[in-house]
């Protein structure tokens, strides 16, 4: 049995996902819809409630602009933690490699991102697009971070490690986070045997880059991380890649320079091996922000 918590802000949207759900999850379940139209709690405090109000030791927590198309979805994630008693996270969209750039949960420059979805997109005029990206025809992927559209924890995981609602007060980071302290004690996988339409595509704007600021700060000592082998070349290209759009975003969002430079000195792998790299990078944010004047 699983609890299904969502956290919404409109409501036609969570009647139109809790009928979805109803006529597509296939076993018993709760569905813990909780109102924040507001907009005055961060989603970690939001899902931290919803754990708390849960009575199954499943908990799944998807975004109320979805659409499940798989039939018997539920059945497959019941029987996925019977069989795997060291997952402690389970999503469709996640990554083998999180950059030690300041970035979501997958960065630029190199594909290590699995994921089967059906992305719709609300702020382009871009057509729905299926992603499925499975390199070895996989069921399942071990992965270090996962987004947050749509995933399912044990609720005894999701009760020990909780939601860093102290750290993120809004809706962006939360996902990355979870997934990191997550892997600490258990292992995160993406499945491929779940679909859902995803209506709407992220939004990267100034919130999300303090956010993901907040996120390397707190998790730096531990990136990069991976959860497969990655060639060194491909490395340094998702990392040169992944941190020149960063500081292009920093400089956009009138983060102050401080700030990025403490992520570029956070990046420790860079001065290990890339010193070079580390100091190009250095002299590239002061003119940057110096352009931007």
């Amino acid at each position: 049995m699983i609890s299904v918590i969502i956290s919404s802000v409109v409501p036609h949207m969570l009647a139109s996902v809790s009928e979805n759900i109803a006529a597509t999850i296939g076993v018993p379940y709760e569905l813990i819809g909780i109102d924040n139209g507001t907009g005055a709690r961060g989603i970690c405090e939001i899902y931290n409630h919803g754990t708390r109000q849960a009575k199954y030791d499943i908990l799944c927590f998807v975004h109320e602009d979805v659409a499940f198309k798989t039939a018997n979805w539920g059945q497959h994630v019941i029987d996925t933690f019977a069989t795997e008693p060291d997952l402690g996270l389970l999503g469709i969209a996640g990554s083998t490699y999180k950059n030690a750039a300041p970035s979501g949960w997958h960065g630029i420059g190199f594909f290590t991102d699995h994921v089967n979805i059906l992305q719709g997109y609300k702020h382009t005029n871009a057509e729905l697009k299926h992603y499925c990206r499975n390199l070895h025809n996989d069921q399942f992927t071990e992965v270090v971070s996962i987004d947050g559209v749509w995933f399912c924890t044990p609720r005894k995981v999701a009760q020990q490690i909780q939601f860093d609602q102290n750290t993120f007060s809004g809706f962006h980071a939360y996902d990355v986070d979870f997934s990191l302290a997550v892997r600490q004690h258990y292992k995160v996988k993406v499945t491929y045997d779940v679909l859902l339409h995803h209506f709407s595509e992220g939004t990267y704007d100034d919130k999300w880059i303090f956010e993901i600021l907040k996120l390397h700060n707190k998790w730096y000592k531990h990136l990069p991380a991976q959860s497969a082998p990655i060639d060194p070349d491909d490395q340094f290209t998702a990392e040169s890649k992944t941190f020149f759009l960063f500081i292009s975003q920093a400089v956009a969002a009138k983060v102050p320079m401080r700030l990025v430079y403490q992520a570029l000195w956070h990046c420790t792998v860079y001065r290990k091996k890339w010193p070079k790299f580390f100091f190009k990078l250095s002299k590239h944010i002061y003119r940057s922000y110096r352009a931007a004047r």
